[in-house]
Formats: C-alpha cells, sequence, structure tokens
C-alpha cells in the first residue's frame, strides 16, 4: 500500500481540497448563470469572465513573492475563510440589493485570493509528501480537480433550479470554510517555515522589491537547464490547446449536428481521461522517466487533437477527447512535480508565479486564434494544423534535455545559487 494512503496528513490536505475544488466548480457555473438571469447579456456574462481572468494575471505577479515570505499553511488559511466570508454572503446581499456590480466588485478579490492560494497550495505539497510520492501526491490532487469539473455544473445547475443560483455561490462558501477547518489539522513535514526565505540586512526599497517579484522567478526559469526547455514548449503547447474545448463544442455542435445532451456525454468521457491521467502519473513517471512520459504525453496530445477534427464518429471523438485530456494530465502532473523538485523552497513561490504568469499570457491569445482561424477556415483544418503543431514541439524537446529518462529526471542538475540570481537581468549571450 502507498505511503500516501496512510498519510493522515496528506489525506486531510487532499479531502478539504477535494471539497474545495467541487465548491469551485459550482461557482464557476453559478455566477455567470447570476449575471446572466439579471441581464439577459452574454456580453456582460463574459465581463465577469474577463475581470477574473485580468486578476488572476495582475495577482500572479507578485502572488509570489508573498508566499515565499509568509507562512504558507497561514496565508491558505486567511485566503479561505476570506473568500468563505465574501462567497457566503452572497445570498443574503443579493436578496436585499440584487445589483449587478456587487458580483463585478466580488469576482476581484475573490480571484486574487484564489491566486495567493493557488500558489502557496504548490509550494505546500512537498512538504505533505515524500519526495518518491511527489508524482502520485500530485497526480491524486490532480484527480480532484477531474471530478469537480464532472460534478460541479450538475450541482450548480440543481441548486440554481431549486433556490436560485446565489445560494450556489454561498454553498461554495461553505466548502472553503470547510477547507480552512482541515488546514488547521494538518501538520506541514520539517522545514515547511524554514522553506521561507527571510532576506538578510535591511527591508530592500522599491526596486529590490519590484526586481524580486519580477526577475528572481523568470531567471531561474531561464537559468535552469531543464525548467528553460520546459518553459519554452509548456508555453508553445498551452498556446495551441486552450481552445481546444471551444473547437471540440463547435465540432460536435455544429460539425455534427449533436445536441447538448450528446455534448454533455462526450465532456464526462473526457473527465474520465484526467482521472485516469491523475492516478497513473505517478506509477508511469517511476517505470518510464520523466522524458517518456512528458514528451509521451504531447504525442497524445496531437493525435487526440487532429483525430477530433477529422472524425464524423461521436464515439471515436469521445474516446479522442479523453486521451487529449490524459495528455493534458500526465504531462501537467510530470512538469508540476519537476517544477518541485529542482526549485529551492525559498524560491518555489515566485517561480511558480513567474511559470503561470507566462501561460496565462500565451492561453487567451492562442484561443482568440485558434477559434477565429476554425470560424474561417473550419475546425478540421485547424485541428490538423494544432496536430502538426503539437508534434514539432514533441520534435524539439527530443533535442533538450528533457528526453533523460530517468524516473527523477531533473534533480540532478545544479540550481544557480540565489546571489546569482538576484543579479540585474541582462539579455543572454547570443
Amino acid at each position: 500500500m502507498s505511503s500516501l494512503s496512510r498519510d493522515r496528513d496528506f489525506n486531510v490536505f487532499w479531502l478539504g481540497q477535494a471539497l474545495s475544488v467541487l465548491g469551485g466548480s459550482v461557482s464557476a457555473v453559478a455566477l455567470p448563470l447570476m449575471v446572466f438571469a439579471a441581464t439577459g447579456s452574454v456580453f456582460r456574462m463574459g465581463l465577469v469572465t474577463v475581470v477574473s481572468a485580468a486578476t488572476a494575471v495582475v495577482t500572479g505577479i507578485f502572488a509570489g513573492y508573498v508566499v515565499d515570505r509568509v507562512d504558507r499553511r497561514r496565508l491558505m488559511i486567511v485566503c479561505d475563510l476570506a473568500r468563505a466570508l465574501l462567497l457566503g454572503a452572497v445570498p443574503f446581499l443579493w436578496s436585499a440589493c440584487p445589483r449587478l456590480w456587487l458580483l463585478y466588485l466580488l469576482t476581484a478579490p475573490v480571484g486574487a485570493l484564489k491566486s495567493f492560494f493557488d500558489v502557496a497550495y504548490v509550494t505546500a505539497v512537498p512538504h505533505l509528501a515524500p519526495p518518491e510520492d511527489l508524482t502520485r501526491a500530485n497526480g491524486r490532487l490532480m484527480s480532484t480537480f477531474a471530478l469537480g469539473t464532472l460534478l460541479g455544473p450538475g450541482i450548480a445547475g440543481a441548486v440554481a433550479a431549486g433556490v436560485g443560483p446565489a445560494w450556489a455561490l454561498g454553498l461554495d462558501g461553505v466548502t472553503f470554510l470547510i477547507s480552512s477547518v482541515s488546514l488547521v489539522f494538518v501538520r506541514f513535514g520539517p522545514g515547511h517555515d524554514e522553506g521561507r526565505e527571510r532576506p538578510a540586512g535591511p527591508a530592500p526599497g522599491a526596486v529590490g522589491v519590484l526586481r524580486e517579484m519580477f526577475v528572481v522567478g523568470f531567471r531561474f526559469l531561464w537559468t535552469h537547464p531543464l525548467l528553460r526547455p520546459l518553459t519554452v514548449l509548456l508555453t508553445l503547447l498551452t498556446f495551441v490547446t486552450v481552445g481546444a474545448t471551444d473547437l471540440l463544442i463547435f465540432r460536435v455542435e455544429r460539425d455534427l449536428h449533436q445536441g447538448s445532451t450528446t455534448l454533455g456525454y462526450v465532456m464526462a468521457t473526457s473527465a474520465l481521461g484526467t482521472l485516469v491521467g491523475a492516478f497513473t502519473a505517478g506509477r508511469l513517471r517511476r517505470d518510464l522517466g520523466f522524458g517518456v512520459c512528458w514528451l509521451g504525453s504531447i504525442v497524445a496530445i496531437a493525435v487526440s487533437f487532429a483525430g477530433i477534427g477529422v472524425s464524423r464518429s461521436v464515439p471515436v471523438v469521445a474516446a479522442l477527447a479523453a486521451l487529449f485530456m490524459f495528455g493534458l494530465t500526465l504531462g501537467g502532473v510530470c512538469s508540476m512535480t519537476l517544477r518541485q523538485e529542482v526549485t529551492p523552497q525559498p524560491m518555489l513561490g515566485r517561480v511558480t508565479a513567474a511559470f503561470w504568469t507566462v501561460h496565462n499570457a500565451s492561453g487567451p491569445v492562442g484561443a482568440g486564434v485558434l477559434t477565429a482561424l476554425a470560424d474561417r477556415h473550419g475546425v478540421p483544418a485547424v485541428s490538423l494544423a494544432g496536430g502538426a503543431f503539437c508534434l514539432l514541439i514533441f520534435g524539439a524537446g527530443l533535442f533538450t534535455p528533457l528526453r533523460a529518462s530517468g524516473p527523477r529526471a531533473g534533480t540532478a542538475p545544479p540550481v544557480a545559487p540565489l546571489s546569482r540570481l538576484r543579479r540585474p537581468l541582462r539579455g543572454p549571450r547570443r
């Protein structure tokens, strides 16, 4: 039996976050429903997403700096309690004053708190699982996102139909409250508190703080022999895959002339791919190594991306969607674990925030480009081009250190000392 199965602290953390993720999936559906019910405008409903995305990008710039300098568990508890208070108050505020500005006012702070929590969450996992179980731990935590995505919309719809979408947001507030209580009873391993960076000497000035926020995490990514190619290739992969869900919906409903019920079955099948990827990532990386798993995940994404665009069979499309999500999940778990393994604890927050900022910038742009091209040239042509682009990423990866096949690939390469990473940023030598 895995040591994680017997680890009380990890399992309390896992169950608390599973419930929290489920609540977040409920809110992701309930909030747009509230806006649409109040205005009947798809544009105003989209503005909520824009505000949330913009808040995530802005907050991500300095979230890592904060996470690396405070007690991470306390920060997560505070974030959960604050979100519980904000979301728990929605049903009462909405019944007293059903004004749209309340929802926009709510979206920004909840999005900012989520950014802080998510960065701290990634830095906390290495203190809950031994190195040999880190990939398995990330896989189990990733599986909760799949379950939340699968179950959340149905719960949100049932609650919204029964008592109104505002109470669905209130339900999410309850899950954050439970998550904060669960964190109180989780004991993080040795070094969790010591992992914080305590700068020596006087506090840095404004320029020094800005440099810490913007430069240190990015410099570490760029100077590390594994994280540099991983960051570049994953950014390209994110550019081409974020819009995949939109292409899938377009393909099933317009090209294959299927209704929303069939689309729901296809999406549910794709979530099974996420579950399989999450639960098998640890064993696959242990047996096959990082290089085979990560590069293999790109091949799976490429094949499924192209196949979805050319197949006219709904069952085949559903199976390919599951393969696509399996590849994304396997690659995501392996890349997250690698960053946790090779990044010094005092910097993990800033490196994580820098990594996510890059992806948050490339994803929406890619989604816009892909959907615009699909609208003009059709999903089959764009899907084939996207699959070919993924194969080019795979080919590029073969010429980088990422092809290493060791089970713990990435733990051995030297890490630049913090003093070197804090030098003024200069352009790379050509």
